[in-house]
């Protein structure tokens, strides 16, 4: 089980984001967080993944904090993948970080053989999106959290991955905690639903 215990962050000397916050997501479960923009979704998933250090509280996988060092069971798929590739590192070396190869998910993922010696200013911010989402598969992750992962895809593209995404987690039984502006999509994908507002 994923779960945020009594988290409290927030930025600087401003007002809390989250004061005393716990959420608990369990394997093979998928959760929508729905708040309006600017409400801290994005926090909570950076949270959740541990890019960021709760200022009291802590996030917890089976009873066990986050861990400090090797590949963590929370990978987190961002908005932006520009800025969570070494823009010196070649694609297939990018890849490499994860610790696994999988020739057939990078085929399902539409990711081609040529992208592989690339350098990230070489694609676009779709491919490149395949590619971190090929990343945190290959990671064997326990979870995936999918921050507004489809703002760079096109309509027919994003059917395609959520498709690919939704078949591994049901394989493997990954919990998925997702954001995501379109609402028909977080009603086909969500196992549950979590107003950040409420």
């Amino acid at each position: 089980m994923l779960e945020a215990r009594n988290v409290v962050f927030r930025y600087g000397h401003d007002k809390p984001i989250y004061d005393n916050f716990s959420v608990q997501v369990k394997r093979s479960e998928r959760l929508y967080l729905d708040a309006r923009s600017g409400f801290g979704k994005t926090t909570l998933c950076r949270l959740l993944a541990g890019y960021e250090q709760p200022e009291a509280g802590g996030i917890y996988i089976d009873g066990d904090p986050l861990p400090q060092r090797g590949v963590c069971p929370v990978q987190l798929i961002g908005q932006h993948p520009e800025r969570t590739l070494d823009a010196r590192m070649r694609m297939r070396n990018s890849l490499a970080e994860a610790g696994s190869y999988d020739k057939a998910l990078l085929a399902r993922l539409g990711i081609r053989k040529e992208w592989l010696s690339r350098f990230p200013h070489e694609l676009s911010g779709g491919e490149l999106q395949r590619f971190c989402i090929a990343r945190a598969l290959m990671a064997n992750p326990s979870y995936l959290i999918a921050d507004e992962i489809s703002t760079m895809l096109d309509a027919v593209t994003q059917v395609h991955i959520w498709n690919v995404i939704l078949e591994e987690c049901q394989r493997r039984e990954l919990g998925l905690v997702f954001t995501t502006h379109s609402r028909s999509l977080a009603d086909r994908i969500a196992t549950r639903t979590l107003c950040l507002e409420s």
